[in-house]
């Protein structure tokens, strides 16, 4: 088995994996890197370029997973390309949101070789799309010349419990089998049960590590981390001041819209009507129609119905009063520049009252690691639009993480049990803590963690 990591960088970026197994070949994820621009932000698809891709898999339709899905396809246009059902009722919105972006982007800054790919583009590909059920084996590389059910290996998705159609992929071949974690969360979030891999079994193990560099407290519990926020919440309004959540599109809007409808019908918080951005709308209304497919928490719960939902985008960010003790759960999760958040977290920061909280992760070199790195009373560069500002505002941040604890992965990997484990999708320092302790725990097992464009055989 030959695996090569076609990741950019060596951070948590373009997430892409080649693998060749008995004699066939499957790139798994065609993620593009959110802190780079044009080319520069894609996978190393030159590495394998002149290898026949026989499928594409994308674990999730995060940016960073599936962002490059067209590129990828436009260079291997023989491929099947597989996810979940439930990914394929989601992929072609977030690609056409993706050249929206890149336009805007290639406006703004420049940048003449955005779009990377067209709306047009997008609509002539999705037919070739395929969704399937978690725990369905796939034959990924059956084709006209090689019998189906013979010898083609199989594929196989795994619930992982980090967002909507999230999944870990199992891929067996004739002698050895790889699993592919992508993002996984092991815990339940309050919308999305975590993931279902208890009889994962594999030879070789491909695992992120985004929380590597983070230890958890013995005594932290989601419940008491909402707990938590839905205190400070109310704490902000009885001053008279708004709360800004900023939440990536997918996953941490409908967790935290979950958050706050069950703590409305519980009477912890008063009922009001919640602000969302545009796309965070769409998926909303998608987690609403796909419930009965999803491994959910509370099925019937629809967050359309649950909360009085208002739309806004960043024209209305800047012209709207902040006041009426406003909630607002908006894209981007890292405060991303024209975008809702961006614009009401800039008129946010110079006044006491209002708060921001954030509920994810956010990149130190974004605007909204910038804000959480920043000091009360004193003045930060927040971005290029806005440049420097004091912040006055309230900021804290909640753990409500979609990522698995680096003990939990810690101990995924002794009840897989491979021969072979490849980090990935996580810092320097998060990857170093997994390589130590995995020879420390299991030393009997190979740690590798191959950098950009390089091939490891296992």
């Amino acid at each position: 088995m030959e695996i090569i990591n076609l990741n950019p960088d060596t951070d948590i970026g373009a997430s892409a994996w080649f693998v060749e197994l008995d004699d066939h070949r499957l790139l798994m994820d065609a993620g593009i890197h959110p802190k780079r621009d044009g080319m520069a932000s894609l996978p190393l698809y030159s590495v394998i370029r002149d290898r026949d891709l026989d499928s594409i898999a994308i674990s999730h339709c995060h940016h960073d997973h599936v962002g490059s899905l067209p590129v990828a396809m436009r260079e291997h246009p023989q491929a099947h390309v597989l996810m979940t059902e439930l990914s394929y009722f989601i992929v072609e919105r977030v690609l056409h949101n993706s050249v929206n972006v890149m336009k805007r982007q290639r406006d703004e800054l420049g940048l003449a070789e955005y779009p990377l790919y067209s709306h047009r583009e997008v609509d002539e590909l999705a037919p070739v799309f395929q969704g399937f059920r978690y725990r369905r084996e796939i034959e990924w590389a059956a084709t006209a010349q090689t019998m189906p059910g013979r010898d083609s290996p199989d594929l196989e998705f795994f619930d992982a419990g980090h967002a909507l159609g999230s999944a870990g992929i199992l891929v067996k071949g004739k002698e050895q089998t790889v699993f592919y974690t992508g993002d996984v969360c092991f815990q339940d979030q309050t919308i999305l049960k975590g993931a279902q891999f208890d009889d994962v079994r594999a030879d070789v193990l491909i695992m992120e590590t985004t929380r590597g560099n983070r230890d958890t407290p013995a005594d932290f519990t989601r419940a008491g981390e909402i707990e938590r926020l839905i205190e400070n919440i109310n704490e902000v309004q009885e001053a008279g001041g708004c709360i800004l959540i900023p939440s990536f599109a997918l996953g941490r809007t409908q967790e935290m819209l979950a958050v706050l409808a069950n703590a409305m019908s519980a009477g912890q918080l008063k009922e009001q009507p919640v602000y969302i951005g545009g796309l965070g709308r769409v998926f909303t209304e998608i987690y609403d129609l796909e419930s009965h497919r999803a491994n959910r928490n509370q099925p019937d719960m629809h967050l359309n119905e649950a909360l009085q939902l208002i739309v806004i985008d960043p024209r209305q960010a800047e012209s709207m009063k902040l006041k009426g003790c406003r909630l607002f759960v908006i894209t981007a999760g890292m405060l991303s520049e024209n975008t809702a958040a961006h614009v009401i977290a800039a008129r946010m920061l110079e006044e006491e009252r209002h708060a921001i909280f954030f509920v994810g992760y956010a990149d130190p070199d974004t605007p909204g690691g910038r804000l959480k790195e920043s000091r009360p009373n004193e003045r930060f560069f927040y971005s290029n639009t806005y440049g420097e500002i004091t912040r006055q505002c309230r900021v804290d941040q909640f753990d409500l993480t979609a990522h698995a604890n680096r003990g939990e992965l810690l101990d995924f990997v002794g009840r897989v049990n491979p021969k072979t484990v490849i980090l990935g999708h996580g810092d320097d320092d998060s990857r170093k803590w997994f390589a130590e302790q995995i020879l420390e725990k299991y030393p009997e097992m190979k740690v590798l963690q191959p950098g950009p464009g390089e091939s490891v055989a296992v």
